[in-house]
């Protein structure tokens, strides 16, 4: 069992940066794949980025590339969101998801956080 908790979210201008943190408990994080997704309101919950349970493998969404960088601590038990050239688009609740494998879709995600609201302002 991994439980998740979001943090770091916020209003933000465009063009401004936001550092987002999912913080796991339970011994096997290290184990884990580990992906952020976010929702807008009205649309469907997308894929953002993921990361390999070592941190060697990533994948971005084209929207994202250039722009976010996902990392991980194994050692601290959390992965990280660097979100930079933020634009209004980037608005959504994001969430950190555990999973078998890198990959975007949601449903091959085991466990989910609650989400951590991310608002950017034209």
């Amino acid at each position: 069992q991994v439980q998740l908790v979001e943090s770091g979210g916020g209003l933000v201008q465009a063009g401004g940066s936001l550092r987002l943190s999912c913080a796991a408990s339970g011994r096997t994080f290290s184990s884990y794949a580990m992906g952020w997704f976010r929702q807008a309101p009205g649309k469907a919950r997308e894929f953002v980025t993921a990361i390999t349970w070592s941190g060697s493998g990533t994948s971005y969404a084209d929207s994202v590339k250039g722009r976010f960088t996902i990392s991980r601590d194994n050692a601290k038990n959390t992965v990280y969101l660097q979100m930079d050239s933020l634009k209004p688009e980037d608005t959504g609740l994001y969430y950190c998801a555990a999973g078998t494998r890198t990959v975007a879709t949601p449903r091959q995600y085991d466990y989910w956080g609650q989400g951590t609201q991310v608002t950017v302002s034209s």
